[in-house]
């Protein structure tokens, strides 16, 4: 790996990301002002797509009433690190979606079942055509990051699931 930056078609996905990433921060302000001013999460999620729920776990600094500590959701990165094991899962990438794994994962989901899972999902509804908006949420000692997958002729809720060193404790697809 190089640490010049890429010209090309590479270029191009290094702005794209810078682009996604400044988008995503003005997003997140505007959020903050929106419930400054009294704003609802179910007005936000209606704005941005989402269930109010969707809203407040994408965007809310939930308090521990216990303490009036923030209370953290997990890794930091899970939503944005879900996704793109679930772009290689689509890609039928799937020895790139194992990177990850932790030891029992890699053990019990070689290629061939991840494959013969996409198969399955594949043929019930058809093929993949975008992704909802992720919502993460801790569960105990992992952070499962939750998110709709959008296929032609219906959708399934994919389910990614990290510890805390980010590791991937198991990728699961179901009927929406």
């Amino acid at each position: 790996m190089t640490s010049a930056a890429p010209g090309g078609t590479l270029g191009e996905v290094g702005a794209a990301h810078r682009q996604v990433l400044e988008a995503q921060d003005l997003l997140r302000a505007a959020v903050e002002r929106a419930r400054a001013e009294g704003r609802t999460w179910q007005e936000i999620g209606e704005v941005v797509g989402t269930t109010r729920q969707a809203a407040f776990q994408r965007f809310g600094k939930p308090v521990d009433p216990r303490t009036g500590q923030a209370m953290t959701a997990g890794l930091p990165d899970a939503a944005d690190r879900a996704l793109a094991l679930l772009s290689e899962y689509a890609a039928a990438r799937f020895e790139r979606v194992r990177e990850d794994f932790d030891e029992i994962m890699r053990r019990e989901l070689d290629t061939e079942r991840l494959a013969s899972v996409w198969a399955m999902v594949v043929g019930s509804v058809g093929a993949f055509e975008r992704f909802g908006e992720p919502v993460a949420h801790a569960a105990g000692d992992l952070t499962v990051v939750d998110v709709l997958m959008h296929f032609e002729a219906g959708t399934a809720v994919a389910q990614v699931s990290f510890r805390r060193e980010g590791t991937v404790a198991g990728p699961f697809i179901r009927p929406a």
